[in-house]
C-alpha cells in the first residue's frame, strides 16, 4: 500500500494483515510511506517495512529487490497505481512470487468523474499491466462485471471477496462516548453521512436531502471525514442556511460511536466499489438508506432487504426514503447481514485465494 492514511481501502488491509498473522502466516506489511491514523492499528504480528518515498512509483526499486532478496511466496496490493507498480515490480524480479491485486472500485465510473492526462495514463497502465497478474480479488460482483468491460479482462481470472468487517471491534468501539453536543441525550435526530469529501461521495446530494428533511422536522447531519471538496460543501452548506444544522467533522478515527448515535447512515455515492460505511453501519445496527450506485451497494443490501435504495443524484428521493427509514417502527437488523462479512470468515476465503493449493495455515491459538 502507498501508506495508511484514512481510506476504507488501507483499514481493510490492516485488518486482513492482522489477520493472516493471526492465522499463522508471516506478514510484512510494505508501505511506500509508514504514515496514517491506521499504523497504531497493526498488531505485532505483523512487521512493517517503509521505505520512506513519497509514493509506490519512488518504492518501485526497493520493492523488486525486496521481492528477489525475501522471495514471498505471495504479494498481496490494493488500489490501482500500488496494483501496477506492484506488478511491474514482480516482472522487475523474474517473477518468483505469486502476485494477487486486489480491485476495489468501478474504474469506468472512476475515470469519467476525474477525466485528466493523469487518469487517463493510469487506466492505460491498468489495462497493460492488470493481465500480469496471477490473480485479481474484487471486492463485488459489480467490480468483475466493470473490469471485465471496461479494461476487458477475463472474469474468469477474477474471484469476489467482500470486505471484512471486524464485528467484534466495531462493537466495542460504538459503545464509546461521543463527545459532542450531538450525541448527548435529548439532542435532536441525528443524520450521518461517512467518505472522502470527494466528488464520487456527491455528499451535496446529502445535504439537499437533509435541507428537505430539515425543514419539517428537527435534525442534524454530521458528514465524517476529509478530502478536496471540503471548501465547496461549505459554501453549500452556507447558501442553504444550515450551518447551525450540518457538521463536516473531519476524518474521525472511531466513526463507529458516531453510527450508533446516528438515526440513519447514509451513502449518497456514485459509485462504490464493496462500501465500508455501509457495511459497518449494518455492524452497528444503524438502518441505512442508500443510492443504488454503480458498484457494490446495493448486493451488500441485497437490493433493498437491509436497507433503502434510491436514484443518485435524486435528493427528493433521498430524502423521502430517509424520512421513511425513520417513521418505521420495526427495522431489519443489519447485524445479522454485517455477519456474512466477519473478518475471519473474509481473511479464510482471501487466503484460499491467495495460497495456491489449499496450503492456507489454520488458526495458531
Amino acid at each position: 500500500m502507498p501508506s495508511l492514511a484514512g481510506g476504507g481501502a488501507e483499514r481493510v488491509f490492516v485488518q486482513l494483515a492482522n489477520e493472516f498473522a493471526a492465522h499463522g502466516c508471516r506478514v510484512d506489511l510494505i508501505l511506500a510511506s509508514a504514515h496514517g491514523p491506521y499504523i497504531d492499528e497493526v498488531s505485532q504480528g505483523v512487521t512493517v517495512i517503509s521505505y520512506g518515498k513519497s509514493g509506490v512509483l519512488c518504492a518501485l526499486p526497493k520493492l523488486i529487490r525486496y521481492l528477489r532478496g525475501q522471495k514471498p511466496d505471495v504479494m498481496l496490493s490494493g488500489l490501482a497505481h500500488a496494483n501496477v507498480i506492484s506488478i511491474f515490480a514482480n516482472l522487475g524480479a523474474g517473477r518468483a512470487t505469486r502476485c494477487v491485486i486486489s480491485a476495489r472500485s468501478i474504474p469506468s465510473v472512476w475515470y469519467r468523474a476525474n477525466k485528466s492526462l493523469r487518469s487517463w495514463t493510469l487506466l492505460q497502465l491498468m489495462r497493460a499491466a492488470y493481465r500480469f497478474a496471477d490473480t485479481i480479488i474484487v471486492n463485488s460482483q459489480a467490480v468483475a462485471s466493470d473490469l471485465n468491460r471496461f479494461l476487458m479482462l477475463s472474469k474468469k481470472r477474477m474471484r469476489v471477496v467482500y470486505n471484512p468487517v471486524d464485528i467484534d471491534a466495531i462493537e466495542d468501539l460504538s459503545l464509546e462516548d461521543v463527545n459532542h453536543d450531538w450525541c448527548k441525550p435529548g439532542a435532536p435526530l441525528l443524520l450521518l453521512g461517512v467518505g472522502r469529501l470527494d466528488v464520487l461521495k456527491d455528499f451535496p446530494t446529502l445535504i439537499r436531502a437533509f435541507s428537505l428533511i430539515r425543514s419539517q422536522r428537527d435534525c442534524r447531519l454530521v458528514i465524517l471525514g476529509e478530502g478536496p471538496d471540503r471548501a465547496d460543501l461549505e459554501h453549500l452548506i452556507h447558501s442553504l442556511g444550515l450551518q447551525r444544522d450540518v457538521f463536516l467533522a473531519g476524518f474521525v478515527k472511531n466513526p463507529f460511536a458516531w453510527m450508533r448515535c446516528a438515526g440513519v447512515v447514509v451513502s449518497s455515492s456514485l459509485t462504490e466499489g464493496c462500501p465500508n460505511a455501509i457495511m459497518q453501519a449494518l455492524a452497528c445496527g444503524t438502518p441505512v438508506v442508500s443510492t443504488d450506485c454503480e458498484g457494490g451497494s446495493a448486493e451488500i443490501l441485497e437490493d433493498g432487504k437491509w436497507g433503502k435504495l434510491v436514484a443518485v443524484g435524486d435528493p427528493a428521493a433521498m430524502a423521502g426514503a430517509i424520512v421513511k427509514t425513520l417513521d418505521e417502527t420495526k427495522q431489519s437488523d443489519g447485524r445479522l447481514r454485517a455477519k456474512d462479512f466477519a473478518i475471519d470468515r473474509i481473511a479464510r476465503e482471501y487466503l484460499q485465494v491467495i495460497l495456491p493449493l489449499n496450503n492456507a495455515p489454520t488458526r495458531v491459538h
